[in-house]
């Protein structure tokens, strides 16, 4: 069973890759011009480079989605599987938290 998910794990994985580099080709390349660049069509050049834009409440909602999700998940795989795979949730647990690890790492302001 363990095999099976892992194996779709890795199936799933290439096809998006795929799928990402397949759309990075097709795409249609673009020359963008200064003009089409500026924040307003007309009017003053405005230098925006000191506006920042504080995300960090939004790491709280991301946590709460994820684990929050995660509880579900793993409700309703103990009710459907009357013989759970402890090898498959501890699977999915390592990957939850490593998920968890990746956005506390990731989202500190340099």
């Amino acid at each position: 069973m363990i095999v099976e998910a892992l194996v779709a794990f890795v199936l799933i994985f290439i096809a998006t890759f795929a799928i990402y580099i397949i759309g990075k080709k097709s795409a249609p390349k673009t020359n963008v011009s200064e003009n089409e660049q500026a924040a307003y069509a007309c009017g003053e050049k405005v230098c925006f480079q000191g506006l920042k834009i504080n995300v960090s409440l939004y790491k709280y909602l991301i946590y709460f989605v994820i684990f929050d999700a995660s509880v579900l998940v793993l409700a309703y795989a103990a009710f459907a599987l009357s013989a759970a795979n402890p090898l498959l949730l501890i699977l999915y647990l390592g990957i939850l938290l490593t998920a968890g690890v990746v956005l506390v790492e990731g989202g500190k302001d340099q």
